[in-house]
């Protein structure tokens, strides 16, 4: 009967997350083949996570607001679907940055507010975040896998039409999908004045900005750096397939792990992970050792996206719920991309991408060593973990 209940609710993941597989992985692929520079490459990346900053908070204190998380999730998702077609109609780089722009501010919002969505539904119906989750890795797995090999075949210049495809999909699931059950509590703007005060959410947030940053990194130029090691778009799509599988199977047994460990231990953990696998990709040889270290990807991507967007909740007020998870992921995925894209696009430019693994590797150790001290100073002596 629970997972009768939430189907559709995956249903709305796994296709939304198969859609932002194009994105993710083959805009870059796709501005290249415009005849677009690094530079402006970088700062293409930059502009989209730059409009998630603002509208991902602003769309997560709307859902708190009018107390419904899916009617706002249909909303980002349609102006994301008809913004894009007009996006993927140009190849006039200034033309491109306000278009870009309004596309991210809908659509980056539509990944937070799904996962929102599902931990509400998860909590009310008495089953885990991550059964519901792992089918939006699932989605962005098979997306990866397929539309790579399909690309590879149709053309990149094509990467509107599947892209079109899937968030129609996502669509009609979402149309369908439960609403969160709201909190009784009226929600005023002045309250987010008041949780951008609290120490312990801010200082939270500061310091995963150093692993989000290397993990934004990767999103945006390991497609790149595949192509550099002498690969197509078919092992970029493979790559991603075998480290979002990973990711699935994490995301699928984390009721397990979640109640043996403590979660800024499993924070410590995922943190570290991220430093071994950034200095491996440094010193690859060729494509296929990216392939073997993708599965890395699932271990310390979903322990540290998914323990550290439920720790969020013990942080921030019941009625605010849904602007804290925002609020995570405006810096996990935006204001990280943001500076990730830029200082991505200008090490590249000048020396390549493989350097840029070793920048990544040293910024994970500096998030790792900030995770010790915050587990120590704002939460063994203050909160219960």
């Amino acid at each position: 009967m629970k997972q009768t209940a939430t189907w559709k609710l995956k249903g709305t993941l796994f296709f939304f997350h198969a859609t932002m597989t194009i994105i993710i992985s083959y805009l870059p692929v796709y501005f290249q083949y415009l005849g677009l520079e690094p530079g402006e490459i970088g700062i293409l990346l930059a502009v989209g996570p730059a409009a998630a900053i603002l509208a991902q908070p602003f769309w997560g204190f709307m859902s708190d607001k009018w107390k419904t998380v899916r009617k706002i999730l249909l909303l980002c998702l349609t102006s994301g679907l008809i913004i894009g077609f007009f996006l993927f109609q140009l190849s006039e780089y200034l033309l491109i940055i306000p278009i870009i722009f309004l596309f991210f501010a809908f659509l980056s919002p539509a990944g937070g507010l799904g996962d929102s969505l599902a931990q509400k539904v998860a909590v009310s119906r008495g089953v885990s975040f991550g059964s519901i989750r792992m089918w939006g890795s699932l989605g962005f797995a098979t997306s990866s896998l397929v539309s790579g090999y399909l690309l590879s075949i149709i053309g990149i210049e094509f990467i509107y039409s599947v892209f079109a495809l899937l968030l129609t999909i996502a669509i009609v699931f979402a149309f369908l999908s439960p609403d969160s059950e709201p909190s009784k509590k009226p929600v005023y703007l002045s309250q987010v004045g008041q949780l951008l005060k609290e120490k312990r959410l801010l200082v939270f947030l500061l310091f995963i900005l150093s692993i989000s940053l290397t993990h934004r990194m990767n999103d945006n130029y390991m497609g790149l750096y595949i192509v550099e090691l002498g690969a197509d778009e078919a092992t970029i799509g493979l790559a991603w397939f075998i480290g979002v599988l990973a990711e699935a199977i994490v995301f699928a047994t984390s009721a397990i792990w979640l109640a043996r460990f403590k979660p800024l231990t499993l924070i410590m953990f995922a943190a570290f992970l991220y430093v071994i696998r950034w200095g491996i990709m440094f010193i690859v040889p060729d494509a296929s050792y990216v392939l073997a270290i993708q599965a890395l990807h699932g271990l310390a991507f979903a322990t540290f996206y998914l323990t550290g967007f439920q720790f969020v909740s013990r942080l921030v007020p019941s009625e605010l719920e849904s602007t804290g998870h925002l609020l995570f992921i405006s810096v996990f995925f935006g204001l990280s991309g943001v500076i990730g894209s830029l200082i991505g696009g200008t090490v590249i430019q000048a020396f390549d991408v493989r350097s840029l693994y070793a920048v990544m590797a040293g910024l994970a150790f500096i998030g790792f060593i900030a995770s010790i001290l915050y587990r120590h100073y704002y939460t063994e002596k203050k909160v219960a973990t």
